[in-house]
């Protein structure tokens, strides 16, 4: 089973931006040395507590600090960009990083003034293209999407590289599954947004799923999910704090909420959502997963087999980066993960 991360770069208070994103590249570089698959870069704007806010920068950085694992998009919101800028910007990275890169790509609002912010043409009212815009930058890498009268059939990218990104479509409801099936490309579930649906909509692009010539032969499902492992059961429910914290503070601040310190949330939260499940009960899937590494292996087992995953990808936002990096390592041997 392969084992992947999504980097936040959470960022902490009494923490600068230049700190989370040091901390963010020692952990891509962690991640390397100790076996993990790939590690995606998200894409938040605007969000005090996330530092990563283009995935195509930390990409670049981290091909020069790591040696052989992948690095792509955690993901690009292709709502607020142009596909031909996407494709070129990826063209590029994976020059840089031969065959190691991923495009992830989703869609995701931020807001209404956010979303204005980051839009181009402010005269119009925003348009769900997700599906042209994808199949535009797969013509842009592949060609056959293009009509023959279409005007940017014309357009080519640099001859070298000889390879494309791998491209992946990201989603948290299920919607985008169909999508990646009928493209035959690799799908991402985000479990820790809607643990509910990820069975279902993995379990969906498997059996939709059509091989493409540019894409894997059979489906790549990854299941990603808000994970923390620790020595004990106790110890890895204590790291799952933060992130219930953060959801907390978020509802409450919006995007000048800061990622809480262990101690911070373990203040703010009540007993009672300190004692939110962090296992599977009655095959309700919980929101987080946190344990001892044989519980946490147990349960992933458990999702993988419900949701036929290829792949598990973390996610956490634990700002304590010894813990860290020790939840990592341990989950990466419980799955007998080897560099």
């Amino acid at each position: 089973m392969r084992l992947s991360l999504v980097e936040l770069a959470a960022t902490a208070a009494d923490q600068s931006q230049t700190d989370a994103l040091e901390s963010a590249l020692a952990t891509a570089r962690h991640a390397d040395r100790i076996g993990l698959h790939r590690v995606w870069f998200a894409e938040h704007h605007t969000t005090v507590g996330v530092s990563s806010h283009s995935p195509e920068i930390l990409i670049a950085a981290a091909s020069r600090e790591t040696r052989r694992i992948r690095l792509g998009s955690g993901a690009v919101l292709l709502n607020h960009h142009s596909p031909l800028r996407v494709a070129e910007s990826f063209h590029q990275l994976e020059a840089m990083a031969p065959d190691r890169v991923d495009l992830g790509l989703g869609r995701a609002t931020a807001g209404p003034l956010i979303d204005l912010a980051l839009q181009r043409d402010r005269r119009s009212e925003p348009a769900d293209d997700f599906d042209a815009q994808v199949a535009e930058i797969l013509a842009y890498y592949h060609g056959g999407f293009f009509a023959d009268d279409h005007p940017f059939r014309q357009l080519r990218l640099p001859p070298t590289p000889a390879n494309a990104p791998e491209t992946w479509i990201l989603g948290s409801s299920g919607s985008s599954a169909g999508l990646a099936a009928a493209l035959g490309v690799g799908y991402a579930f985000s479990a820790f947004i809607n643990p509910r649906s990820a069975a279902a909509a993995l379990q969906a692009y498997r059996k939709n799923f059509h091989p493409a010539a540019y894409g894997p032969e059979q489906p790549e499902a990854i299941l990603s999910v808000n994970v923390a492992v620790a020595d004990t059961d106790a110890e890895a429910r204590r790291l799952a704090w933060p992130f219930r914290a953060f959801r907390q503070q978020l509802g409450r601040v919006g995007f000048a909420a800061a990622a809480p310190r262990l101690a911070e949330a373990e203040r703010m939260l009540t007993d009672a959502q300190k004692e939110e499940p962090t296992v599977i009960v009655d095959d309700r899937w919980p929101l987080q997963l946190a344990g001892s590494p044989s519980t946490v292996r147990d349960e992933l087992e458990k999702m993988i087999s419900a949701s036929g995953a290829t792949e598990i990808m973390i996610h956490d936002l634990v700002t304590e980066q010894e813990a860290r990096l020790h939840s990592h390592a341990l989950l990466a041997e419980a799955l007998a993960v080897t560099p």
